[in-house]
C-alpha cells in the first residue's frame, strides 16, 4: 500500500469540526437516553445486590474470627481479621469432605446419565418419525408440572422393592433423565437445518452417524446447560437424598450440612463456612461452563 493510499483512507479531520460522542444504543439500534440509561443500571444494580449480596454476607461470616461481633449495628461488611479457621472447624466437626465425596458422586451421575439420556430422547422427538410422537412429548411437559413430593412416596417404594434404599444408586435414579432437559434438547435438534442430515442420508450415513457426527456436535451449549442443571439439582437435592438414606458413611453434602445447622444454630460462623463448601463447586461449574451456558439456552429456546 503506498502513502498515497494512506493518506485518502485517513483524512484528517478539518479544524473546528465538533468530535461526535459515541452514542448508546440498545439491541435494535435505537438511542439510549441518558436517563434511562441510568434506571437500567440502577435496576441493575439492585437485582445484584439481591442475588449476589446474601453469598457475599455468608463469605464474610465465614471469614470472622470468633471475637468479632457479627451482630453489631451497623453491619461491618468486611470482617476485622479475616481467617480461615472456620473452615477447619467444618471438616473436624463433620466429615465434610466424605458428604462432599458422595454429593460428587451423585451430582456426576445425574450429568452423565441426564446428558446422555436426553440427547437421545430429544433426538427422538425432534428427528425420527413414530406413531405416537406428539403424545410422547406431551407426556414430558406434563411431567414437569407433577411436584416431586405427590411422587416421592412411590418413588421411595420403587426403590425398596428394587432393593436399591441407603445406596447411592437409589439417589441417583429417580432424577436420571429430567423432563425438562429432553424438551430442551428436542428444541435444540429441532432448529438444525434438515437440510444437512438429509444430505448425509444421502450419503450413506445412517441414523447413529447423523446423531453423533452431525446433530450432537451442533448442540454443544445446550449439552452445558442440561450439565449445568442436572448438577445444580442433584448437588441441591435435599429431600430425596433424607428419605432414601440412613447410613450416615453415605449422607450427601446438604445433609451433612443441616446435621451441622441442627449441631451448632449458635455459630453462624460454622454455618456459613459450610454454605460456602457447598456453593463452591456451583460457582467453579458455572464458570467453566458459562460460554457454552449463554449459547445453549437459545439453541435451546422454545419455539412455535
Amino acid at each position: 500500500m503506498s502513502a498515497l493510499d494512506v493518506r485518502q483512507r485517513v483524512r484528517p479531520e478539518p479544524p473546528g469540526t465538533a468530535r461526535r460522542e459515541p452514542r448508546v444504543t440498545d439491541e435494535h439500534g435505537r438511542r439510549v437516553r441518558a436517563g434511562e440509561l441510568a434506571w437500567r443500571y440502577l435496576l441493575l444494580l439492585a437485582v445484584l445486590a439481591l442475588t449476589v449480596g446474601p453469598f457475599l454476607w455468608q463469605l464474610s461470616t465465614s471469614l470472622r474470627g470468633p471475637t468479632e461481633d457479627i451482630y453489631h449495628s451497623p453491619p461491618s461488611f468486611l470482617p476485622a481479621r479475616p481467617t480461615l479457621h472456620n473452615y477447619t472447624r467444618v471438616a473436624d466437626t463433620i466429615p465434610v469432605w466424605d458428604y462432599a465425596l458422595n454429593s460428587l458422586k451423585v451430582a456426576t451421575a445425574n450429568i452423565v446419565t441426564n446428558c446422555v439420556g436426553s440427547a437421545l430422547a430429544g433426538y427422538a422427538l425432534a428427528r425420527l418419525r413414530f406413531p405416537g410422537r406428539r403424545v410422547t412429548t406431551l407426556v414430558f411437559v406434563l411431567a414437569m408440572l407433577v411436584p416431586v413430593e405427590g411422587i416421592v412416596i412411590a418413588q421411595f417404594t420403587t426403590m425398596r422393592e428394587l432393593g436399591l434404599n441407603n445406596t447411592l444408586i437409589g439417589v441417583v435414579l429417580p432424577g436420571a433423565v429430567g423432563a425438562m432437559n429432553v424438551l430442551l434438547m428436542r428444541n435444540a435438534f429441532r432448529g438444525l437445518p434438515y437440510e444437512i442430515e438429509e444430505a448425509a442420508y444421502v450419503d450413506g450415513a445412517d441414523v447413529w452417524q447423523r446423531f453423533l457426527r452431525i446433530a450432537l456436535p451442533s448442540v454443544k451449549g445446550t449439552l452445558a446447560v442440561v450439565a449445568i442443571f442436572a448438577f445444580m439439582g442433584a448437588w441441591d437435592d435435599f429431600l430425596w437424598p433424607l428419605i432414601v438414606l440412613s447410613d450416615p458413611s453415605k449422607f450427601t453434602l446438604t445433609i451433612g450440612l443441616n446435621y451441622l445447622h441442627g449441631t451448632f444454630a449458635d455459630d453462624e460462623r460454622l454455618v456459613a463456612a459450610g454454605t460456602v463448601i457447598a456453593v463452591a463447586p456451583l460457582i467453579a461449574l458455572f464458570a467453566c461452563l458459562q460460554r457454552y451456558f449463554f449459547r445453549g439456552v437459545g439453541e435451546g429456546a422454545v419455539k412455535g
